[in-house]
């Protein structure tokens, strides 16, 4: 079988991962990792000083180890995990994208990292102010009226959106039943329609990916309260006639909703406000770059046209007479708080961070995401099968077809071979209008360099799959636990922690 030539990906194919036990396993009575000088001042009783009820007599068990054996344990564990920093994560729909380090400088500042969000607002001007820029900002990127900052994540801030709508409705005097919702939109939109008290409606795409929008025309009646599409969609691709769309629900009084998701295709390019929208969310931890994943933090900021500014959350940031900032609760027709405060602080400081580190050039970072989705997929088009021949924007999504037909290799196969690679997984099996799914996105921070890599190893495993398809199936080979029972794992999970029954899964 020939193998890629990189040195770096064959390198990753043979690399070991040793075991390491817990620490408390390494402990021997004696051992030191340092040691303290003598005192050179009085010794003190703790128990006097401190009051014998706060002072403990000793921690039982706690580990006796040398300082050699503790930095190469806690350097063995940060080997485990993959992250951005080591390599890219072209996960479809997520935009993985790398975090600067100058996020992580700006959020610990004193007077950013140390305030509380009790203090008055008299004391709080300088948050404040990071807060009114933050949103001036991203009302320009999103050409909207008006933003609440509170939303802690895009599905909250999914249900923060269609609350403002049925709020408005309400208004109007009627909620309306349904929620409309592409096959093609992000996989939380059905289940926040629900929670919001809608039923919905599932709408088919048409041969090329795109909503439908004479059939949508029929479905859009006096009883939908609004569609909510994501655009660019889960395929990758941008909504050509959205502007058409949003004549044809406003005609009918309903409202549109732009899963902002995907914003990293469109930001200083396209301005959804511009093309008909009427509320929408952003992932602050996507498209703007904070750290996303392992369950947060994030952000979910919620912009909208004005005919819903009256209903936003409170509290709402305001300027006073005199110019000083100050947060507003006293709103009759807020839909009340989605979150405590104002939202997570300190993931808006990291993406106020980058807006003002790239400033005109977030334009720039957009371009360079779909140009960077693009080459992936011209280098990779013919050898995985490519369901739809629209242009992708910052994602593409292939099937595992022609590994199927070939050898029955899937994408979740393919997915675990890329592991011995030294790349994270794409996303697989989604969207689910494309079976099979195969679905990357490589976002602005990749080189050339680690696109050509990925593009590679891509085409090695496609070989493999042809040549040798048990192999590939039974990936990965290099990691420290080879390939789970997935299904055995999700039908019957081990929820208490037994040594021996993990080991002998991990073998």
């Amino acid at each position: 079988m020939n193998g890629p030539t990189n040195k770096r990906i064959e390198k990753a194919s043979t690399h070991p991962s040793q075991n390491e036990g817990l620490i408390f396993e390494k402990s021997s009575p004696g051992k030191r990792a340092f040691e303290l000088p003598p005192l050179d001042v009085p010794d003190a009783n703790a128990s006097s000083a401190l009051g014998k009820h706060f002072r403990a007599d000793g921690v039982s068990g706690f580990p006796e180890v040398s300082e050699i054996e503790v930095v190469r344990h806690f350097t063995r564990l940060s080997t485990w995990n993959y992250a951005i920093d080591l390599g890219m994560y072209p996960l479809g729909s997520c935009t993985m994208k790398y975090n600067p380090r100058v996020n992580e400088f700006v959020a610990r500042l004193d007077g950013i990292a140390s305030e509380h969000p009790y203090q008055p607002d008299e004391l709080s001007q300088g948050c404040l102010k990071i807060l009114q820029l933050l949103e001036k900002c991203l009302l320009e990127i999103t050409g909207m009226d008006a933003i609440t900052l509170q939303p802690a994540a895009g599905a909250q801030g999914e249900l923060t959106g269609l609350l403002l709508i049925r709020s408005y409705l309400e208004r109007q005097g009627n909620p309306r039943k349904k929620v409309l919702i592409p096959d093609s939109a992000h996989g939380t939109n059905p289940a926040t329609a629900v929670i919001a008290g809608y039923e919905v409606e599932n709408i088919k795409s048409e041969s090329h990916g795109q909503i439908d929008v004479e059939k949508l025309r029929d479905l859009v009646t006096e009883e939908v309260a609004a569609l909510m599409i994501t655009n660019p969609s889960t395929l990758g691709i941008f909504e050509e006639r959205i502007p058409e769309i949003a004549q044809i629900l406003h005609a009918k009084g309903a409202l549109l909703y732009m899963d902002g998701a995907n914003m990293n295709a469109l930001t200083g390019i396209a301005r959804p406000g511009d093309l008909g929208v009427d509320v929408m969310h952003l992932n602050l931890h996507k498209t703007f770059s904070t750290p996303h994943g392992g369950g947060g933090p994030g952000a979910g900021p919620v912009a909208m046209k004005k005919i819903l500014e009256p209903f936003k959350p409170v509290p709402v940031l305001v300027e006073k007479g005199d110019g000083k900032l100050a947060l507003d609760s006293n709103r009759p027709d807020s839909i009340g708080k989605v979150r405590a405060f104002t939202g997570n602080f300190g993931v808006l400081v990291r993406a106020l961070a980058y807006i003002l580190a790239y400033g005109s050039g977030v334009r720039q970072a957009t371009e360079d995401a779909v140009l960077n989705a693009n080459y992936i997929r011209k280098g990779l088009e013919g050898v995985y099968d490519l369901p739809y021949s629209l242009p992708s924007l910052h994602e593409v999504v292939f099937s595992d077809a022609i590994q199927k037909r070939n050898g029955g290799v899937n994408t979740m196969d393919i997915a675990k071979r890329l592991i011995d690679y030294g790349f994270h997984p794409y996303t697989t099996a989604f969207p689910l209008i494309v079976p099979g799914a195969l679905m990357i996105e490589p976002t602005e921070s990749e080189s050339k360099e680690e696109c050509d890599l990925f593009i590679q190893a891509m085409k090695s495993i496609a070989e493999e799959a042809a040549q040798d398809p048990e192999f590939v199936k039974h990936a990965p080979h290099t990691t420290r636990v080879s390939r789970l029972d997935e299904v055995t794992a999700a039908r019957k999970p081990i929820l208490r922690w037994n040594p021996a029954g993990a080991s002998k899964a991990a073998r």
